[in-house]
């Protein structure tokens, strides 16, 4: 057996302990696993390297203003096309004895809520003229409003037992209360009769909702029951026959707005309202915003290839545009006054490697 000397001059054997462990602990693992390396992790894909050149910057600004201010100025002009009549109601149609007391007033079932408002067309108003309430201060988009509902329920009648979201509007009399919810029970309840030169306007109602909140949101087999028939009343009334797929201020009222101030469409007058005709509005003030401080508007609007009147998207159109023009001139006068040489893309490294690796 051969024998190794130590540097202390101890002998030992190369099959010994001391030997056997210095050799295994030196070896590599065998279970070790290596890291795998794909194109994905070194980024080395295809991709686009774009060299900002002061030709491409330039162009790229003149391009984004040449397009951008035209389409500015036709949304302006789309804009102001549209004829806007908007009317405050719910200070104007208090009782003078009771302006001290609006919360009063408003709660009470003694006091007449009609209100007469009068106001003059100023351009010719084409069919069809929508009508719109407006709320200021009502935050529809509070959590706990947002959730009390039951889609479910709304859905099928087959979930009419689905509550468990809806408290504190949930039940009555161990009975489910359909349409259940918060955002059910405060239904918008003012209405609006128009008339112009003695002559009644109808207010159609058909087709003011989403066509896809109609056919998947609300079942055409879902009937109002034990809505507002007991407590506290909240808002609007349910005709109890009609399926709430085809109860379309319901529906309208129930997409809930993100805002604190919004409109919601209330119906559309299918008729030309000439300029200069004094529209004679019978409002039923029934609504009540005056415990929380909140605000009625009635609204009455055209419409162009924009939607209504909106100023915002055109001067964002003309502002970003004008941006990109003032940045172009000011480039391409740089670039004249003041040039700089380029370097040589030649020596970019994916140039040189397209697989990103440098040598």
């Amino acid at each position: 057996m051969m024998m190794m000397m130590n540097p202390d001059g101890a002998s030992s054997s190369g099959s010994g302990k001391d030997g056997a462990s210095h050799s295994s602990s030196s070896a590599p693992k065998k279970n070790s696993k290596k890291p795998i390396y794909s194109r994905f992790s070194q980024q080395e894909l295809p991709a686009c390297k774009p060299i900002l050149t002061p030709g491409w910057v330039i162009s790229t600004f003149l391009a984004v203003g040449i397009l951008f201010i035209p389409i500015g100025l036709a949304s302006l002009f789309a804009s102001e096309r549209v004829v806007e009549i908007m009317e405050r109601y719910d200070h104007d149609c208090i009782p003078s004895n009771y302006t001290k007391n609006l919360l009063g007033y408003i709660q009470s079932t003694e006091t007449n809520k009609t209100c007469v408002k009068k106001f003059t067309v100023p351009k010719q108003m084409k069919s069809p003229v929508f009508i719109y309430y407006q709320l200021d201060n009502f935050y529809q988009n509070h959590r706990r409003y947002v959730k009390s509902r039951s889609d479910k329920q709304l859905r099928s009648k087959a979930f009419e037992d689905k509550t468990e979201s809806c408290k504190p509007e949930d039940t009555t009399n161990k009975s489910p209360i359909v349409p259940c919810g918060l955002i059910a029970w405060s239904l918008f309840n003012d209405t609006y009769r128009f008339s112009v030169k003695d002559s009644e306007l109808n207010v159609t109602k058909k087709d003011i909702a989403w066509k896809s909140d109609q056919e998947h949101k609300f079942g055409s087999d879902v009937y109002p029951k034990n809505f507002q028939s007991s407590g506290l009343i909240g808002g609007a009334k349910l005709n109890a026959s009609i399926p709430l797929s085809q109860q379309e201020d319901l529906i309208v009222w129930m997409r809930t707005a993100a805002l604190p101030t919004f409109r919601k469409l209330y119906g559309k007058i299918e008729v030309d309202l000439e300029a200069d005709d004094e529209v004679t509005v019978v409002i039923e003030n029934n609504y009540n915003t005056y415990s929380f401080g909140g605000k009625k508007r009635l609204v009455l609007s055209t419409t162009s290839w924009i939607g209504g009147k909106n100023d915002f998207l055109g001067i964002a159109y003309i502002t970003v545009g004008g941006i990109c023009l003032f940045l172009a001139i000011a480039f391409i006068l740089l670039y004249v006054i003041n040039p700089r040489p380029l370097g040589d893309p030649s020596y970019l490294s994916w140039n040189k490697n397209p697989a990103g690796q440098m040598k």
